[in-house]
């Protein structure tokens, strides 16, 4: 059996980064995790090939070739998801489709023949065992959450790694928090699942046999989700694996705001080589916090538990949300206020979705609110529901708050109050690649030299360098990440 493995192409997004990968001459962000983790759960002998069209085309021989395509992409991926399936049909090749968009909207997507939705550990080997009979049948589902202490460590034989910017890896599922508008506790449930230490550590031995070294993404819902057995089981043999091996790698992951609380969890994760988190703060007003669910982040000092988890070694980039039913329109000034005092330069502000089959797409179902066509994107300035604010007004303030925070001035300004916060990990190389070297001088010229606003760059360049050495390459990297975001900004 011949088995073609296709990721869709992502279009330019906030998280894309597809201006600043160009700096450091890569494709794509991180590889599809999911559908490696997938071609690993097939069988063995079977002759597997993946076209991730961030990083490669997708020609027709490459359809042509496969007995089957197993299709997986997200919200943002509905257009180029229809594409690929239009192709496959008119090539007669037949799809199967998987992954979270399929999971919750697969009865909009005709031309899939197969369809082996929620977590492939319990649905794959149904379809696997029905196909070998000759009877697949058109639809696998389940309301089970599986446990993943067997999930096979992914095919990363099957990337072509070189054109990435880091490598991804999971530990757990499932999230302990049930926010109105997030899809994962849909997913994924609300009890976090973890793998074994032993199973994680040899993932990571297998990537370093492989000769990898750099970034890893670990693409859990909420890495901290379940906090007594990363203290008690893996942090301590990850810091252990780390340092004899002199730290081959940096992880990036997601946590909720509370990590701050947590002292010993937090030096933990310094230790362990964890230096960039995502978190969702979504707003600084708590009455539109309290509406999503939001408690963590009402229990929390958001602003404090930001600097302390900077002053910590952490490079914070969150997400926001505008257009809650508590949101007036002092919020705009407020979103603003915050993150230009918190110093976190990747601060993506969207506004409020509704993704099918969360709280909020069900509760504003009912109350007749909803609109067709959520994309997917968080910050392109659209919404699938009607706001409780006039929807003028919204637009205006987003277009407002997204213009202000990404506008040259504000946003150099933001990284030198991150400068004043970070303290750099003792493990954190000073010594550039010369990968990075090449970067460098790139930015020299795209930004200090061709970009509007250069003046701003170029305070920052001298301030950076002077004041802070040991931290002028990460602030150069944020540089970078503007130049990315200032264009994602420019067509809202």
């Amino acid at each position: 059996m011949k088995i073609l493995l296709v990721y869709p192409e992502t279009p330019a997004t906030f998280w894309s980064f597809k201006d600043a990968l160009k700096f450091v001459s890569k494709k794509s962000a991180e590889p599809p995790l999911g559908l490696i983790t997938v071609a690993a759960m097939l069988p063995a002998g079977w002759e597997k090939k993946l076209i991730d069209c961030n990083v490669s085309h997708l020609n027709d021989k490459d359809i042509l070739w496969a007995d089957y395509v197993f299709l997986s992409g997200m919200n943002v991926h509905q257009g180029a998801m229809r594409e690929i399936i239009r192709r496959c049909n008119k090539l007669g090749t037949k799809v199967v489709g998987g992954g979270p968009l399929f999971t919750m909207q697969y009865n909009e997507f005709p031309g899939v023949d197969h369809f082996v939705l929620n977590e492939a550990e319990l649905t794959l080997p149904l379809f696997l065992k029905d196909l070998e009979a000759g009877e697949p049948k058109y639809l696998y589902k389940s309301d089970q959450f599986p446990d993943i202490c067997n999930t096979p460590a992914p095919m990363w034989e099957l990337l072509e790694v070189k054109k990435y910017a880091a490598l991804s890896m999971q530990y757990s599922r499932g999230c302990p928090y049930d926010c109105e508008f997030c899809s994962i506790t849909v997913l994924n449930g609300r009890r976090p699942r973890t793998k074994k230490v032993d199973q994680f550590i040899g993932e990571l031995n297998r990537l370093y046999s492989l000769g990898y070294r750099g970034d890893i993404s670990v693409v859990d819902d909420n890495f901290i989700g379940n906090k007594r057995e990363l203290k008690s089981a893996l942090l301590p043999e990850l810091i252990k694996w780390q340092k004899e091996r002199k730290y081959p790698y940096h992880f990036i992951t997601e946590a909720t705001i509370n990590l701050a609380e947590d002292d010993t969890l937090l030096q933990m994760m310094v230790d362990s080589g964890f230096g960039s988190i995502f978190i969702g703060i979504e707003t600084p007003n708590e009455k539109s916090l309290d509406e999503c669910g939001k408690m963590q982040n009402i229990k929390s000092d958001l602003l404090s538990s930001v600097k302390k988890l900077q002053r910590k070694g952490i490079l914070v980039s969150a997400g926001f949300i505008i257009g809650f039913d508590n949101d007036t329109p002092e919020v705009f000034q407020q979103q603003i206020n915050f993150i230009r005092k918190s110093g976190i330069a990747a601060a993506m502000v969207g506004l409020l979705n509704a993704p099918y089959g969360t709280h909020l797409f069900n509760r504003l179902k009912k109350e007749n609110r909803l609109l067709e066509g959520w994309g997917g994107n968080n910050m392109d300035g659209a919404t699938n529901i009607i706001p409780k604010m006039k929807y003028q007004e919204l637009i205006r303030g987003y277009s407002q708050i997204i213009h202000t925070i990404y506008s040259p001035a504000e946003y150099y300004a933001r990284i030198k109050t991150f400068l004043r916060e970070y303290s750099a990990p003792p493990w954190k190389s000073q010594l550039l690649s010369w990968k990075e070297v090449k970067a460098f001088f790139r930015l020299l010229w795209k930004i200090g030299i061709l970009e509007k606003g250069k003046i701003y760059f170029w305070d920052t360049f001298l301030y950076s360098l002077l004041k802070y050495p040991r931290k002028f390459s990460l602030a150069m990297t944020l540089a970078v990440y503007g130049y990315h975001f200032r264009r994602i900004a420019a067509g809202l």
